[in-house]
């Protein structure tokens, strides 16, 4: 290697184990961190790098990985749920922005051709800081969190045929559009799509039989890599093909070791594709022009955030949902970059104007981590329980190997152990709360101090000799993040998890955990006392309250291939409960004409 390219790896490692380290124990988030310590490094910071895009091409790859492991999280089932929000709020999303952004490039004297192709570049948002920070804050599989993804999801779409309309409104007559050139890009899509799944799990059921995991890490970049290489080459957005090949193998065997194996790499790489963004920044037109780019940079946050807004409430979102929608997405976005370029050189853009709208949509792309953190200060975010900072327990199993794993030991957990503990069946019991672990010691309950979610907290538990992991604990994210960590980590175990509701029961279905509702049975058990208390005998209200369970829990399964999508769930609920009705008004008619022929 190059001694100049060695010393360049090692400045950008070293800028981000310190920004990111220091940015985050100032609570402004590792995207900030990465952001600045590209802007120190730049052509305009200390000068270490002079040639970003270079940087910046490679760092894209980043981006590849995220919508891979995005991907992974989607099943094409519910991918076809999302289809009224992608093509619904995305379209809006992007033509009122390009409208109204547009509108105003005219009344600062821009032509109509270029105010319309820099007005849809300013409505994309940045995919790799968006989903960055949904990631950071938990907001990833929050409704807000959900649509945000199928509007970025259209915005990959969309730029597409954004790039092939530029030379067309530039006058060049030897670029315009080939409808050779869109038939090949639609073939390739139907490729991947039809044949991806089959061919994808072939090999890496092969690769699996090699038991070589180096092998396995080089054959899950090899399909990330190739498939966003095929989409390139056909005029594709690369993060598309990732993504399309992350969906095609979200229900395959193979879903968490992919996503284990991928995760070290896209951190990386995403990290470098922000420190590349930061020393993008034209920080010396920033100082020639501070009131025009800060005009500007105001005006793209408010226009998209008000915007976005209002398409959140129509989506019926909370206030508070949609607000967080707005200022996850009210940046610009990366691809304008691109489009800016392409537009400066069908000289539908000047030189100085290319200039502002660049320094424009980094500045927004740096200031967003900062004015999310704040507005979700102002709304008053949730807060979490002190985390004590004693050490976890010295774990002691007695010689004996665990079978059952049990995370979280509040009334539900101790249920669970109490019943295993009866029938002298082994069991490992871990719990954050160092108040609990106290309280239930003093009654001789066996239990240790520990996060469930940290995986040397597992390992030292002795998880590798688990088959059964019952996951109990009272947040619900907490609960989420011990289970999609005990899916990676052990993807052939037995995963049973608590559920605070339905909308969480489908959260960890995703995750092939068999979802356990926590009032659920007890209400039943009610339900049924209700009825012989109304003088039905104790056999039919038995078998009531037992068809009741069985409908509902078919209920809980089929609606889970449509939680999505809103309207889809309350159409189910509706058609469940007059087949319900039906049921139990045929069983009485049945039980009343049994009645009769004995009277008879």
């Amino acid at each position: 290697m190059h001694s100049g390219a060695l010393v360049l790896a090692l400045v950008l490692l070293l800028a981000a184990v310190i920004a990111v380290p220091v940015f985050k124990k100032l609570g402004l988030g590792a995207v900030l961190g990465y952001l600045v310590a590209g802007v120190v490094l730049g052509p305009d910071g200390l000068g270490f790098v002079q040639d970003a895009d270079r940087i910046l091409g490679a760092a894209e790859i980043g981006v590849v990985m995220l919508l891979f492991v995005i991907g992974l999280e989607l099943s094409p089932a519910r991918l076809k749920v999302m289809r009224r929000s992608v093509f619904g709020a995305g379209t809006a999303q992007v033509a009122l922005s390009a409208l109204v952004l547009g509108s105003l490039l005219m009344l600062d004297h821009f032509q109509w051709k270029g105010a319309l192709i820099v007005g849809i570049a300013l409505a994309l948002s940045s995919t790799a800081v968006g989903l960055q920070l949904l990631s950071e804050h938990k907001g990833l599989n929050t409704d807000y969190g959900r649509l945000g993804f199928a509007i970025l999801l259209f915005q990959d779409l969309i730029a597409i045929p954004l790039l092939a309309a530029i030379p067309l409104l530039g006058g060049a007559k030897n670029e315009t559009l080939d409808w050779g050139d869109v038939t090949l890009a639609l073939g390739a899509l139907a490729v991947v799509i039809v044949c991806g799944r089959p061919v994808l799990r072939w090999l890496f059921s092969t690769v699996a039989r090699t038991r070589s995991p180096e092998v396995f890490t080089a054959m899950a970049l090899l399909v990330v890599l190739g498939t966003a290489w095929f989409m390139q080459e056909v005029g594709l957005s690369p993060s598309l093909g990732a993504f399309l090949a992350g969906v095609l193998l979200s229900d395959s065997e193979f879903r968490h070791e992919l996503e284990s194996q991928i995760e070290p790499f896209k951190g990386l790489l995403l990290g470098l594709f922000f420190i590349a963004v930061g020393m993008g920044i034209d920080l010396d037109r920033v100082i020639a022009e501070p009131w025009a780019i800060a005009i500007g940079v105001a005006v793209l946050l408010v226009v998209k955030f008000g915007l976005l807004f209002g398409i959140g409430k129509l989506a019926k979102l909370s206030t508070r949902h949609a607000v967080l929608l707005g200022s996850v997405l009210w940046l610009g976005g990366e691809f304008a970059f691109v489009v800016f370029n392409e537009a400066q050189r069908a000289n539908l853009l000047g030189n100085a104007n290319h200039d502002r709208l660049v320094a424009i949509v980094g500045l927004s792309m740096a200031l967003t981590p900062l004015l999310m953190i704040l507005l979700l200060r102002l709304l008053g975010s949730e807060h979490e329980l002190a985390k004590d900072k004693r050490p976890a327990d010295t774990i002691d199993n007695g010689g004996t190997e665990p079978t059952v794993m049990i995370a979280g030991m509040g009334r539900f957990g101790q249920i669970v152990a109490r019943l295993l503990t009866a029938q002298k069946i082994p069991f490992v019991a871990l719990e954050a709360n160092p108040d609990t672990v106290s309280d239930l010691r003093r009654f001789g309950n066996k239990l240790y101090y520990g996060d469930p979610t940290r995986p040397e907290i597992l390992r030292a538990a002795g998880s590798e000799n688990v088959r059964v992991y019952v996951v109990t604990l009272d947040d619900p994210e907490a609960n989420m993040r011990a289970t999609r960590l005990i899916r990676r980590m052990y993807p052939d175990a037995v995963v049973l998890a608590r559920a605070r509701n339905r909308q969480h029961a489908w959260r960890l279905m995703d995750m092939s955990a068999e979802p356990f509702r926590e009032v659920f049975g007890s209400s039943l058990d009610m339900s049924e006392r209700v009825l012989t208390a109304l003088g039905i005998s104790e056999a039919v209200a038995a078998a009531h309250v037992k068809q009741f369970r069985e409908h509902d829990e078919k209920l809980l399964r089929d609606q889970y291939l449509v939680y999505d999508d809103e309207a889809a769930v309350m159409q189910t609920s509706r058609d469940a409960r007059a087949d319900l009705m039906r049921l139990f008004e045929a069983d009485a008619e049945r039980d009343g004409g049994t009645d009769n022929d004995r009277r008879d």
